[in-house]
């Protein structure tokens, strides 16, 4: 089809991505069980723990905090998680098996496009669950970053949703079917979420497991979050540029392996 007769060569890439993460955002806002899944729980969470733990103080990085000042951060990782990882991986491997993959592959409309579009969804959706769980931690528990705080949490959560979202790609292969994404995706996210300390204080785990974490993406960005939030617990530093760093590493390393071994098409027939 050509430009004159309305294709997508008409239209420049970044309107057709705009385009797409407008179409992915509405089926986002329709879907009750990804607004569970991202923001309900997080936010329920956080009304939890933080009144649970507020009058409690925890020990983190050799600095003593309250124990909604340590919840905050990380139920907003939690949410940004859920959005950016667990719902896409579970969308893309839905959207896989039914064949709408191999479908919107077929169009004239570039993977950049569509890639673009689920990033774009990512990145907004972790920023909109952002937002309204620093607005409760800022209301309920007194607790909110400064002004540098508020830059360097915006940082982490764009960096984070477009990490996890390359890594979402990278995922997506060795899901087999629908049924096996969302009770696989919750399983491993659990016990991910849980060693990076984002349920309890990761004091409370050994060295050895500390350090399993510390690799992987989700305990880097809670660090960052956290940095954000209490620069004290980073030395004073506001941004955590070394966490960051390896939360990037994790995005681009996963974006070069889905670009290798993403699947369009159905693998149960």
């Amino acid at each position: 089809m050509s430009a004159a007769a309305g294709g997508p060569g008409q239209f420049s890439t970044a309107s057709l991505v705009v385009h797409q993460a407008r179409y992915d955002l509405r089926v986002f806002r329709r879907d009750p069980r990804a607004r569970g899944f991202t923001l309900a729980l997080p936010v329920l969470l956080l009304v939890l723990f933080g009144s649970i733990f507020r009058h409690d103080s925890f020990t983190y990085a050799g600095v003593t905090i309250p124990g909604d000042a340590y919840y905050a951060p990380r139920m907003i990782v939690l949410g940004l998680t859920g959005a950016s990882l667990s719902n896409l991986l579970i969308n893309l491997v839905s959207k896989r098996e039914t064949g709408a993959l191999k479908r919107r592959r077929a169009t004239p409309v570039r993977p950049i496009v569509l890639i673009g579009g689920d990033l774009a969804t990512a990145v907004v959706s972790a920023l909109s669950i952002a937002i309204v769980l620093t607005l409760i931690a800022w209301i309920a528990f007194s607790t909110h970053p400064g002004g540098a705080g508020l830059l360097a949490a915006l940082l982490a959560v764009v960096v984070g949703a477009i990490a996890l979202g390359s890594v979402a790609y990278a995922l997506s292969p060795f899901v087999p079917s629908v049924d096996a994404a969302g009770p696989l995706t919750m399983l491993v996210m659990f016990a991910v979420n849980a060693i990076s300390g984002i349920y309890v204080p990761e004091n409370l785990f050994p060295q050895w497991i500390r350090d399993v974490a510390q690799v992987l993406p989700i305990r880097p960005l809670a660090v960052a979050m956290q940095s954000a939030f209490d620069p004290a617990t980073n030395g004073g530093r506001t941004f955590a540029w070394s966490d960051l760093g390896i939360v990037l590493i994790w995005g681009v390393a996963a974006a070069a392996f889905a670009v290798r071994r993403f699947v369009w098409t159905p693998t149960q027939q």
